[in-house]
This record gives structure tokens, C-alpha cells and sequence, in this order.
């Protein structure tokens, strides 16, 4: 066995916390092309058990991930996003693997139900430690509601944040069912994941038009506007992007500007950039970091 597949997750979260303050380390530092030894010292760790937990942990070596930090990848795409989104939906939304053998099941609220504001709904939430920082995570009795992201500190901002899209819904404090979920989402465990859209029958379509974006592509707000029938509608779009509750599971992020740029993000761009950076690594893995130590 080697010695990355002998590294167990540990249950209340210490690696993850070290490993997410690794890639805003390296996010924040990739012009300046930082050594292992930079980054294992920032997180606390010696360069080898640093390579070996990143590698584990994240799904790609640090010098992979600072690679394709630059996003040239993503520049590159751009003028494909819109065929490649077409093809995706075309296929439906069954198509492109987006979180590995993670399968997504979709079903939306009614209208009636989301003009209610919630009310009536049980929302179970909890937070979990990831590689982008600290997740919220949320989910009705139907799936996945909410996956919101934030920094160590910030966990009661970021669920007034989110308990305002949804104000007269119930919530209640989940863990062992968000744990769950977590370990799904960021372990890449496989299986399906019911999603539950809280949103209007707009914000929805655009919604199931970013989940029609491969992992490692990207595309614009003016492709996905022409993709849900309204060319000039590109404004409304970033609108609709910007209020996405299950942010990665439906990837928000994979949307830029038309001129190739990063914009908005509602958890902040260094995190935009480190989940497309991340995406296109783990795209360009010639075999599984699971099953083959990495040099």
C-alpha cells in the first residue's frame, strides 16, 4: 500500500483546516511561484508530510495545483464555452461527470413554495471543513439546499447570509447528516447526491445551465444567456449566478467575464480561483492520486 492511500482523514478536521489554509496560501502566493518548503512551513508541517497530506487531501500535488493557477487554461476555453455548453445540454444534465462518481439527482422547489419564503420547509444545517475554508452546509428532506463558503470565524455571518434567502423555513442544527454530505462533497465519496433548488423558475434555469459545465471548462454569462434563450439577458444571468445557494455543486464558478476575467464571486475571488485551479489539476491527473504516490 502506499504511503498516500495510508493516510486516513482525520474525524474532527485538523488536516482539512491545514490543507485549506494551504491552498489560500498558495492562491494568494502563485505569482511569486512558492517552494514546498514555503507552503509546508506556512501550514505548520514538514515538506514531505505536507506533499503526501495535499496530495491525499486535495487530489493533486501543491506543484500541480500552482500550476494552473495562472488560468490560461481557462482563457484558452473561452472560446469554446459556448459550443461545449450546448454539447452538455444537448446530452442533459446526466451528462459531464462534474465532481468525479459523484452523481447529482435535481428537484426543484414549487414557485408557490419559494414565494412562501421556505416556510413550511426543515432545513438541516451544519459546517464542515474543506479545502476552500470552512462549508456550510444545508439540506431539506429532498437533498442538498445550501453549500456556502467561508473563513474560520465567519460561520454565524455565513448562516445569516444564508438563512435570509429562505427566512420563514425551520432550521435545525444537523451535524451527523452534514458531516455525511461533507464526506461526499470534498472526500469525492461516491454515490448519488439529491439536490433540492430553493430558488425562482428563472434563477433555476440558469442554475441547471452551469450544471451543464464540465469540470475543468468554463464558460460566459453572455453563453449562458444565449443558452436559456435570451442572448441579451447576460446582465440577469450574473444576477441569477450570484444567488446560487449550492455554490461548487453547481458551479458558479466555472462562469467568467467575456473577456476571459474573473468577476464577482459571492465567497470572494481568491476562492474562484482556487476551485477552477483545483478543477483543472485534478483534469489534467494522468491516474488517480488514490491509487499511485505522486513525486
Amino acid at each position: 500500500m502506499s504511503d498516500i492511500l495510508s493516510i486516513k482523514p482525520s474525524e474532527d478536521g485538523p488536516d482539512w483546516r491545514r490543507m485549506g489554509r494551504a491552498i489560500l496560501f498558495l492562491t494568494e502566493n502563485y505569482l511569486d511561484q512558492p517552494r514546498l518548503d514555503d507552503a509546508a512551513v506556512a501550514v505548520g508541517l514538514s515538506p514531505f508530510h505536507f506533499q503526501r497530506l495535499f496530495t491525499r487531501y486535495v487530489g493533486v500535488s501543491p506543484k500541480s495545483f500552482v500550476g494552473h493557477l495562472t488560468l490560461s487554461h481557462a482563457k484558452q476555453d473561452l472560446m469554446q464555452g459556448a459550443s461545449v455548453l450546448g454539447a452538455a445540454l444537448e446530452a442533459g444534465l446526466s451528462g459531464p461527470s462534474r465532481l468525479h462518481d459523484l452523481c447529482l439527482k435535481i428537484e426543484a422547489m414549487t414557485p408557490g413554495d419559494y414565494a412562501r419564503g421556505g416556510a413550511g420547509v426543515a432545513i438541516d444545517y451544519g459546517f464542515a471543513d474543506c479545502p476552500f475554508g470552512v462549508a456550510l452546509i444545508m439540506a431539506t428532506d429532498k437533498g442538498v439546499c445550501g453549500l456556502a463558503f467561508g473563513d474560520e470565524g465567519e460561520n454565524a455571518a455565513m448562516l445569516a447570509d444564508m438563512r435570509a434567502r429562505w427566512p420563514r423555513a425551520a432550521y435545525r442544527e444537523n451535524a451527523a447528516r452534514t458531516d455525511a454530505i461533507a464526506r461526499q462533497v470534498f472526500a469525492q465519496e461516491e454515490g448519488e447526491l439529491p439536490l433540492h433548488l430553493l430558488g425562482t423558475p428563472w434563477q433555476i434555469k440558469v442554475w441547471e445551465a452551469l450544471l451543464a459545465i464540465p469540470s475543468g471548462k468554463v464558460s460566459t454569462y453572455r453563453a449562458i444567456a444565449r443558452q436559456v434563450g435570451n442572448a441579451r439577458a447576460s446582465r440577469a444571468v450574473g444576477t441569477a449566478v450570484g444567488r446560487n445557494p449550492i455554490s461548487w455543486l453547481i458551479p458558479c464558478h466555472r462562469v467568467l467575464g467575456s473577456d476571459g476575467a474573473l468577476h464577482g464571486y459571492h465567497w470572494g475571488l481568491t476562492r474562484k480561483r482556487s476551485m477552477l485551479a483545483l478543477e483543472a489539476a485534478r483534469a489534467t491527473q494522468p491516474t488517480s492520486p488514490r491509487t499511485s504516490a505522486m513525486a
